[in-house]
């Protein structure tokens, strides 16, 4: 590139834009950490008392939830919360589900992000690994839940996409219509992995990368059957 373009030599990159980039020889270490700490600071969390998980086992909120209004939550909390997502996908199902009542008062919602808060205080050095010398296969993975949304009934489609052994893509969202059964939750899911799966050949066909196959891995066999259905 040199040859074509003027360039100059920089020292190894650390940090950029809010992620703290780690370059060993074993491979490549991405997270914030940083940048979390500062959010915490911001919004008077970095003293919170630690949490082992995101979420409760039943997380899923009630817009006509009966406690009291609580305090106004700040927006930006959102997306600091959203922008963390790019490398703690552990997080990713949680916020979403805060966010989608993000315009709603009740004190429920607010003890659900500050839990998000401690489970981040709790975790602040995880981020993305990517190490050296593995294969590049593409894979996927699909799941869903089922009717978990108390206010339209709609089922949460999760995937998540791999490079070898590197997470590269993934994602957490309410499906656009109400699945009668989990079968087909489960199937539409797989549907928007699937998806996903082939944009991202498309886009690596144009660096020289051919996939023969690409494995989509789902946990239903209804769905598995529908999929391979030939009509």
């Amino acid at each position: 590139m040199t040859k074509r373009f003027e360039m100059s030599t920089m020292v190894e990159l650390n940090f950029f834009l809010g992620f703290q980039i780690k370059q060993l020889k074993e491979g490549t270490f991405l997270c914030q950490t940083k940048y979390m700490q500062d959010m915490l600071k911001k919004f008077g969390m970095e003293n919170a008392k630690p949490i082992n998980t995101p979420m409760t086992s039943n997380g899923h909120f009630d817009l006509y939830d009966e406690s009291k209004n609580g305090k106004d939550v700040d927006q930006k909390l959102y997306g600091s919360l959203l922008y963390l997502c790019a490398s703690r996908p552990n997080i990713m199902l949680s916020v979403c589900m805060c966010a989608r009542f993000q315009a709603n008062l009740k004190e429920c919602y607010l003890v659900a992000v500050k839990r998000i808060l401690r489970y981040l205080v709790h975790t602040p050095n995880l981020g993305l690994w990517y190490p050296k010398g593995t294969t590049f296969d593409l894979l996927g993975y699909s799941d869903s839940d089922y009717a978990s949304c108390k206010v339209d009934q709609k089922s949460t489609t999760g995937t998540c996409q791999f490079l070898g052994r590197s997470l590269v893509s993934w994602s957490s969202k309410k499906q656009t219509s109400v699945a009668l059964s989990t079968a087909e939750a489960e199937y539409v899911a797989a549907g928007a992995c699937c998806a996903q799966l082939l944009w991202m050949r498309q886009t690596l066909r144009d660096y020289g990368c051919e996939f023969s196959k690409i494995p989509l891995l789902c946990d239903n066999k209804s769905a598995l059957k529908l999929a391979n259905n030939p009509v």
